[in-house]
């Protein structure tokens, strides 16, 4: 398989965009077209677009009621704009342990830290792989939270058939420039809630009164009446603008093919793992179909490091190994608790090691390998340097 990343229809939407000279008539078609196309194929009732992924997030939160004095349970294992979204609505990160298989947020752990001031729960396909949805969602059911899915890196995984961003009640997906689909920059939101879809647009829409499921923008009309009250309550300008809706818009239609193109570059990479004993793979479950934004690999071989195996690997003609991120509560700012006046609501919580045993364990063992690659040939001449390299060392 080779395709391109940015194609001619990319080109094609975003210079028809410039060409409409962002003319009040013109502007926003794009970004229509695109949460359009986005919901059908995603499978959703509705889908909202965003300036990123991480307003996407505070978005979600604000529209789901969160607030000062609430908590949200995270996963430490994940980028921290996941966490410092929560903060962003004012409420307190809570961190839930991740399984040692799949590195994913764990069910029962997120159930030993629900307490009376839980609100929601933020659950991360990380790398490409959905949680255990039916058991998470038993227990927002339980205790009435809102579940909001972190689908950043998951377009068109699967769990139990169920595709990324349909089993929450609100879902957050990312154009930014590493994530299947890219525009650059950009997010969307998908929901199933008409409730949730009218407080998505009202709140990245600065709280314009005129604003509607449907309606993205106030019109000419609204803003040329002396009387109109525009803002019915608080709102954030969060709003996609339409030449980045435009090239989203052209990798939507092109999902099927993008997202094949790393889920099998995933294959070969993971293959070439295969039969070594120190290199484990994130575990996919048999339910699960994994979207493949990297494939990642702890290591367990205690008389070579990490630096030692990616060195090699950059030795032999290898693109280079990403570690995992720092766990989110054990950077600077959360131990510091540096957040910009928020600390106030975080009184009486502790970031620091012990939170999370599992994940701390897992984090420095990652290895992350890249996928985004839009030749296959190119993914195998990665696998047959993975391959050597792991016979280098036994």
């Amino acid at each position: 398989m080779k395709i391109e990343r940015i194609s001619d229809l990319e080109r094609q939407y975003a210079l028809e965009s410039l060409n409409g000279q962002f003319e009040t008539h013109n502007n926003y078609k794009f970004v229509t077209r695109l949460e359009k196309t986005f919901a059908e194929k995603t499978g959703t009732r509705y889908a909202v677009g965003f300036v990123n992924g991480t307003a996407t997030l505070h978005t979600a939160l604000e529209a789901a009621g969160v607030g000062v004095g609430d908590e949200v349970i995270v996963p430490p294992l994940t980028m921290s704009s996941t966490s410092l979204a929560v903060l962003q609505a004012n409420a307190v990160p809570v961190f839930a342990d991740v399984d040692e298989k799949t590195f994913l947020i764990s069910a029962p752990e997120i159930e030993k830290k629900i307490t009376e001031k839980t609100k929601a729960i933020i659950v991360v396909s990380l790398y490409g792989l959905m949680p255990d949805m039916d058991a998470i969602m038993a227990i927002a059911q339980k205790h009435n939270l809102v579940v909001i899915e972190d689908d950043a890196q998951c377009f068109l995984g699967t769990y139990k058939g169920q595709k990324a961003g349909t089993i929450g009640h609100m879902s957050s997906f990312s154009f930014q420039a590493s994530k299947h689909l890219t525009s650059g920059e950009g997010g969307m939101v998908t929901t199933n809630s008409d409730e949730y879809a009218l407080q998505l647009r009202r709140i990245s829409g600065l709280g314009y009164g005129s604003i509607s499921i449907q309606k993205a923008r106030i019109t000419k009309d609204d803003i040329q009446d002396p009387a109109y009250e525009r803002h019915v309550a608080l709102g954030w300008n969060y709003r996609m603008s339409d030449v980045v809706g435009a090239v989203a818009l052209a990798q939507t239609e092109r999902m099927e093919e993008l997202c094949a193109c790393r889920m099998e570059a995933g294959k070969i990479l993971e293959q070439a793992m295969a039969g070594c004993d120190w290199l484990i793979p994130q575990q996919t479950p048999a339910e699960c179909v994994h979207a493949y934004w990297a494939v990642v690999a702890r290591m367990v071989k205690p008389d070579i490091t990490w630096y030692d195996f990616r060195r090699k690997f950059m030795e032999l003609g290898g693109d280079g190994i990403y570690a995992a991120w720092q766990l989110t509560y054990l950077e600077p700012a959360f131990r510091n608790k540096s957040f910009l006046g928020r600390e106030q609501f975080c009184q009486g919580y502790t970031y620091e090691k012990g939170l999370c045993p599992v994940a701390e364990k897992i984090q420095p063992q990652l290895l992350q390998f890249k996928t985004n690659y839009f030749d296959t040939a190119e993914a195998e001449q990665q696998a047959e340097i993975l391959r050597k390299t792991i016979a280098y060392f036994g």
